[in-house]
């Protein structure tokens, strides 16, 4: 029997784990190993962090590259210091202990002078710094400081909001309703945000329509384009190249311009070069909101006599004194254009406008068409007449003896017109009642 074997016990020599040297120097690699791996794990980290917030890059990069470097300075040391170690072989496992205490108070001492003798230049400008300024620069000035994040509106609190938008929009569309164009100009220029107040109401108030009038316009656009230029049914041009001339007047944000370009502009890639259409608009409104829209009072637009071939009023028959500006739309229409109008029902004093209607023809135009399909709005057409048509109409009321009828229809209107605006009696004022 072997020493030490006693029966039920068995001592197998390969399974006894023990301590030795080498098994110390394995936990020591394993151990620098560990450390580099989380050193450079702490330098990518660093190094990511940074860049998020390019005013410290350079500032974190030197400080992991300083780090990085130090700890493997350290590791080699360390190592260096360990293979020295083994070669001189300590007697003692304390001797060892005390070494390895030793070289750590070594490593950390030399850490702290290099550090101290690599002070940091706090004045130098950052790469990151540089750019920015740079860019602040090319820009022009600084950018402005973060403003607050604004809490957001409770219940409550968007309630109360939306009522005073509305009172505010109800007043600003009263005021433009009873005053003159050229005062509503005045206003508009002194207080620029009424108008964009009143607009903003006023797309809310469009969304409950079942229709937008600027959206039936621009399907009549549609429609009548698929003929050619002034034949029958089509869109009227000018005599001498066919161009369609839009002024858009009261145009608000100018969308028809917007939906027009779009639309020809599409159109025109599919079609044949003599099926091409040229059209223009011009959009006329108190205020500036974009590039497209001119400020102007539509009783008097800059734009030469004859140079439109339709002429567009879509809810903007807001003044006073708006058959003012039915007299520019005559002035500016070439002859056989067209003056469209879209108002709300509400205004007409006998719902289907007849009144408005007959006042329209006393300033020169001929009655073309009247759609009141809309349970909200009305839609109007009517045309400038030709010299020919004008003389002959002019013969035919005389052989009927009402010429004289006529003209003193005219002057009855505008007889009318000068004791009280017509604002007042022909198209009542669209006034939301008070809440």
């Amino acid at each position: 029997m072997a020493l030490f074997e006693v029966e039920g016990w068995n001592i197998k020599a390969n399974n006894v784990s023990y301590d030795s040297a080498n098994a110390k120097k394995e936990n020591k690699k394993k151990e620098r190993k560990v450390r580099a791996k989380r050193a450079n794990e702490r330098r990518i980290e660093a190094i990511k962090n940074a860049e998020s917030d390019d005013e410290d890059f350079q500032e974190h990069a030197e400080e992991a590259e300083e780090q990085a470097r130090a700890e493997e300075q350290a590791q080699a040391e360390e190592q260096a210091q360990d293979e020295e170690r083994e070669s001189v072989a300590p007697e003692t496992e304390e001797q060892a202990q005390s070494e390895d205490r030793k070289t750590s108070i070594q490593k950390v001492e030399k850490s702290a002078k290099k550090k101290a003798n690599e002070p940091k230049k706090a004045n130098e400008p950052k790469k990151a710094s540089k750019k920015r300024s740079a860019e602040k620069s090319e820009v022009g000035g600084d950018p402005e400081p973060a403003q607050p994040a604004k809490k957001p509106l409770t219940a409550l609190q968007q309630k109360m909001m939306a009522k005073l938008s509305g009172s505010r929009f109800r007043w600003i569309n009263e005021q433009l309703y009873t005053i003159s164009s050229e005062s509503a100009l005045e206003l508009i220029k002194k207080q620029p945000e009424l108008f964009d107040e009143y607009h903003d109401g006023f797309r809310s108030q469009v969304q409950s329509w079942p229709e937008n009038p600027v959206d039936v316009f621009v399907d009549q656009f549609r429609m009548r384009s698929k003929k050619p230029v002034n034949a029958p049914g089509g869109l009227p041009g000018l005599p001498n190249d066919k161009k369609i001339v839009v002024a858009d007047m009261g145009c608000g944000e100018a969308q028809l311009s917007l939906e027009l370009r779009n639309f020809f502009a599409e159109a025109n890639k599919k079609s044949k070069r003599y099926q091409k259409k040229n059209c223009v608009v011009h959009s006329f409104d108190l205020k500036k909101v974009n590039n497209r829209i001119t400020v102007a009072d539509i009783r008097n637009v800059p734009l030469p006599d004859g140079s439109c071939t339709v002429v567009v009023f879509c809810l903007a028959l807001m003044g006073t004194n708006f058959l003012d500006f039915i007299k520019e739309a005559y002035r500016l229409l070439a002859p056989r254009g067209e003056l469209w109008i879209a108002e709300i029902k509400s205004r007409f004093a006998d719902r289907e406008g007849e009144e408005f209607v007959n006042a329209i023809k006393l300033l020169g135009f001929f009655h073309k068409k009247t759609d009141d399909t809309n349970k909200m709005f009305t839609r109007f057409e009517f045309f400038k007449p030709p010299q020919d048509i004008i003389e002959e109409r002019k013969a035919k009321l005389e052989r009927k003896q009402r010429f004289v009828e006529v003209e003193t229809e005219k002057e009855e209107l505008e007889t009318k017109r000068n004791k009280a605006p017509e604002g007042k009696w022909l198209l009542k004022p669209c006034i939301y009642k008070r809440r």
